[in-house]
């Protein structure tokens, strides 16, 4: 499996998660198109907030984290647990906002 984006193919793991991050607007578009998700600004602050981490950390925050980041940093005071798990129903925000973010899939337990 991979994805196009851009023009040129992109790898893919065995999930469906880019080898190699990409942080293109396309990346974001073909990914969610991939996994049925009709993108709302909600959508947005959550993927901009997880490439924001992932640039500055090197990882992506365990879900916990990306909630209190969310409200405090993220411009999004509403999002608890319920919300991210509507906005992105195969396996939440911390997966597949990940996959969808054109990132690599977390390591761990999560992220920091």
């Amino acid at each position: 499996m991979s994805y196009v984006i851009n023009g040129e193919e992109k790898e893919v793991d065995d999930y469906g998660y880019l080898l190699e991050p990409d942080f293109s607007d396309e990346a974001v578009t073909v990914i969610a198109e991939a996994c049925g998700l009709a993108l709302t600004e909600q959508h947005m602050k959550v993927i901009n907030y997880l490439r924001e981490q992932y640039k500055e950390e090197g990882s992506t925050p365990n879900l916990r984290n990306l909630i209190k980041g969310l409200q405090e940093d993220g411009d999004m005071p509403e999002a608890d647990s319920a919300l991210l798990f509507e906005l992105f129903p195969d396996g939440g925000a911390a997966k597949q906002g990940c996959k969808v973010a054109g990132l690599p899939q977390p390591k761990g337990k999560g992220g920091y």
